[in-house]
């Protein structure tokens, strides 16, 4: 049986009612979270924001490959090394999400406004990745405007990253497919005007630099925020 016009409008009230209540609550917890400097993972729908916000706060946040599997934002207290901020999860972004329904996801989207760092999370194994990364800039400048945040693009789930050589008699332009995760380090990526790091959050492969470079991140924050802080020296 074929879902009805009807039907379609009751879940997107539902869903409106529900995220207007996480609304309510969110604004609660905000106000008491202190001025910890705040990191929100932003990024396209099933790239392992979850995943990786459970390996950085060893918390069991819910993680499954499905649309809209994290609708509340989770926001965990995490320490590296002896930097204390705050990890935000939020909901992943989609292509051609209603409009009616982008206004609705802005109020679950207060911790990508308020955050210091964006941690924008990138399936590289996916073979329209790079749609993916422009929807998702596209829908951060709706949410937060024309400020410019701290950003780490992270390509997750190198482990699935697949590639064919081509062969040397072959002397067409390689085609997405040809080119090796190596050379794709080489490629527009190396151009960006944000760092870059490439993981496998599911693997644990590089989650040491990946550390490092937030905690490097976060504490550039932190001694400008608080410059006769003595605990990190």
């Amino acid at each position: 049986m074929r879902p009805t016009a009807g039907s379609f409008r009751d879940k997107i009230a539902l869903l409106k009612k529900k995220l207007k209540q996480i609304d309510k609550q969110k604004a609660t917890q905000r106000s008491n979270r202190g001025s910890l400097v705040r990191v929100a993972l932003v990024g396209y729908t099933n790239v392992g924001k979850s995943t990786i916000m459970n390996m950085l706060s060893k918390t069991d946040v819910f993680a499954e490959d499905k649309l809209f599997a994290t609708l509340d934002t989770t926001v965990r207290k995490v320490v590296i090394g002896n930097l204390p901020f705050l990890l935000s999860d939020t909901v992943g972004f989609i292509r051609k999400l209603p409009h009616h329904l982008i206004e609705s996801f802005k109020s679950t989207l207060d911790e990508v406004r308020e955050s210091d760092v964006l941690l924008h999370v990138v399936d590289i194994s996916h073979p329209n990745f790079e749609e993916q990364i422009r929807v998702v800039k596209e829908t951060l400048s709706e949410i937060i405007g024309k400020d410019e945040k701290h950003t780490i693009m992270v390509f997750n789930k190198m482990d699935k990253y697949k590639w064919e050589e081509q062969d040397e008699d072959d002397l067409t332009p390689p085609a997405r497919e040809n080119i090796s995760l190596e050379e794709m380090k080489a490629t527009w990526m190396a151009r960006e005007n944000a760092p870059s790091i490439f993981i496998s959050a599911k693997n644990k492969d590089n989650i040491e630099g990946f550390r490092r470079l937030l905690y490097d991140t976060v504490v550039e924050i932190h001694k400008k925020r608080y410059p006769y802080d003595n605990f990190l020296y």
